[in-house]
């Protein structure tokens, strides 16, 4: 990805607003991984980038209704409550095992691995409080075309926990604009449910999270919905490509790193192919923008030379044309979530409070990196109009 030159000189809180019409928050899904996402926003907020539209996937979209659905002032607390809702309750095995390991010296990577491991196990088997619990009866022993036949968890939690903790009011009143992609299960055509169209209520953002089979479909206006990563896991083109376009300032935020090593071993075989999977390809995203955008604003500098009757009575075709002339600007900051080494293929489903304190750490110490350098913040001056940043 090109990248502008860094200059030397650093500052982590901004003074003022910066020169763009648009400041957009872009959340991945990823589960228990979205506590980085919580602490990139608290750096954010900190620095006074307070955004005018978030859209998130997922557990993206779980924290997209929290930031939205509050008051700047308490934002960070309402992430920091759901976070910590979802990572009390004591995890009984996985507890003991941690204690043994400690007794005995067991240390580094591996045995840090270990105790993530049973963290996962304990997740499968006890649910997670305000978030999700299985279910009494497994669904292969469930009557055919119930909701208990297919999901192994119930989401109920989750809606009450949402009532809570974002006021839906304020979403669906703004100013903040809000929206999360989710999958129509009967077409398999993507959706996204945004507050400029829809009303939005607990169940959109379930929808968004409904990854099966371990979530139930949720059902909206008689149509059943599934996780939105099951398509694209990413809203960067969504929000990018939404008319009338605007100057944008965009923190996109992912949970997966498309980038890594090659395996060695089944296990890293099975972890290196969802990471590619749920990191959507927002690279090659961001590439085609900068492609496409370099071409608006070419359109945009020749329509400059053509006489204005002679483009006021243009047929419809070249109309269409001098409609997508766009010399808008953009500068897309990715901080992207670069997993331990010891975390497994269950690391999106290891809720423990210390690993969530670990990620939510992580993701604000890198957003504090990125926002140090002043280029982030300052419009491009690109052929294309685009900048693009991955710092941390």
């Amino acid at each position: 990805m090109a990248e502008r030159r860094l200059s030397k000189s650093k500052t982590h809180r901004a003074k003022e607003r910066p020169p763009f019409e648009r400041i957009a928050l872009l959340l991945q899904g990823g589960g228990a991984l979205g506590s980085y996402q919580a602490g990139v926003y608290q750096a954010l907020a900190e620095a006074n980038l307070h955004p005018d539209w978030v859209a998130g996937i997922s557990v993206g979209a779980i924290n997209s209704a929290l930031i939205a659905g509050n008051p700047p002032e308490k934002r960070v607390d309402a992430l920091r409550a759901f976070w910590e809702t979802i990572t009390t309750a004591p995890m009984g095995i996985s507890s003991m095992f941690s204690s043994m390991l400690d007794s005995v010296g067991f240390k580094g990577d591996f045995a840090h691995g270990l105790i993530n491991q049973t963290h996962a196990f304990a997740t499968m088997m006890e649910g997670v409080p305000g978030f999700f619990n299985p279910r009494p009866v497994p669904p292969f022993l469930s009557p055919a075309g119930s909701v208990e036949a297919v999901s192994f968890y119930d989401v109920g939690p989750l809606k009450a926990t949402l009532e809570r903790l974002a006021d839906f009011d304020r979403i669906n009143a703004g100013p903040m604009r809000f929206s999360v992609g989710a999958v129509n299960v009967r077409t398999g055509n993507f959706e996204y449910f945004d507050s400029a169209t829809y009303t939005i209520c607990p169940e959109h953002v379930m929808a968004s999270g409904a990854l099966p089979p371990g979530f139930p479909a949720t059902v909206i206006d008689g149509e059943y919905y599934w996780d939105g990563g099951l398509v694209s896991n990413t809203p960067l083109q969504w929000v990018l490509d939404n008319q009338p376009r605007k100057d944008t300032l965009a923190f996109q935020v992912d949970l997966w790193s498309a980038r890594g090593d090659i395996p060695g071993d089944l296990i890293g075989l099975e972890l290196r192919q969802k990471d590619i999977r749920f990191s959507s390809r927002t690279r090659a995203a961001t590439d085609q923008f900068k492609k496409q955008q370099r071409l608006r604003r070419a359109l945009g500098h020749l329509l400059k030379l053509v006489p204005k009757q002679a483009l006021q009575d243009a047929d419809p075709e070249i109309k269409l044309l001098i409609d997508q002339a766009d010399e808008r600007v953009y500068n897309i900051v990715q901080l992207i979530y670069r997993a331990k080494n010891y975390e497994g293929t269950s690391k999106d489903y290891e809720f423990s409070r210390a690993t969530m304190e670990e990620h939510w750490n992580t993701g604000y110490h890198d957003a504090v990196r990125t926002l140090r350098h002043p280029e982030v913040l300052q419009r491009p001056d690109t052929l294309d109009g685009v900048a693009t940043f991955d710092l941390a």
